[in-house]
């Protein structure tokens, strides 16, 4: 398995304006963990983002992954088991590296919504949120926010050195990015086996 291909550190860094924060933005299948006053950022569709942080010394990180199509998502070896599981893992293992401890992490999860056309049954967003909430009570990690499920695509930033989140919600897209990024993740995973109107900001502290 090409595990570069799934799940790569985030490389674009830029100056967010408006929040007048240092930033780095995150595409699907990517991570990034800080210890410096980071603003992270990512935009979701039937994707889910896990924020994950050290509460007592700030460090802290966040991916952004979807689950591929093929397999069922209650199988250990299956697709979507395997390629969700690493995610989370590699998020979690930076974040023990750079200083945090395991006993202290918390997590903050969101996305999963149902945004891509064609879809019936069992979503991609439902199984994805299903997955995340199953793999961090497993592992012992407490979740204290989420947003998950609903038919939106999000705009998440996250603040690791204090754990503040701020979540948009895109009720009007301009144009098909988020979807064909998602279309083109699906894709990728499954051959190796923004211009928005937004609505109100939420803020989990």
């Amino acid at each position: 398995m090409n595990t570069t291909l799934l799940e790569c550190e985030a490389t674009n860094h830029y100056y967010d304006g408006q929040l007048k924060h240092d930033a780095v933005k995150l595409l699907p299948g990517e991570f990034y963990v800080s210890q410096q006053d980071k603003l992270l950022v990512t935009v979701l569709g039937s994707c889910v983002a896990a924020c994950i942080r050290d509460h007592a010394n700030g460090v802290g990180g966040m991916n952004h992954f979807m689950l591929p199509e093929g397999g069922a998502s209650s199988d250990p070896t299956g697709a979507p088991a395997r390629y969700g599981v690493y995610a989370m893992e590699v998020l979690i293992n930076q974040v023990q590296k750079m200083g945090g401890r395991r006993e202290r992490l918390e997590a903050k999860v969101f996305g999963g919504g149902n945004v891509l056309p064609g879809f019936t049954g069992e979503t991609v967003g439902v199984r994805n949120s299903a997955f995340v909430q199953k793999f961090l009570k497993t592992e012992g990690i407490r979740i204290v926010a989420q947003d998950l499920l609903d038919i939106y695509p999000r705009k998440v930033y996250f603040f690791p050195a204090s754990g503040r989140v701020l979540v948009k919600k895109l009720l009007h897209l301009h144009n098909d990015t988020v979807l064909e990024r998602e279309r083109d993740y699906n894709a990728r995973l499954a051959s190796v086996n923004s211009g928005a109107a937004g609505g109100e900001i939420e803020l989990f502290g």
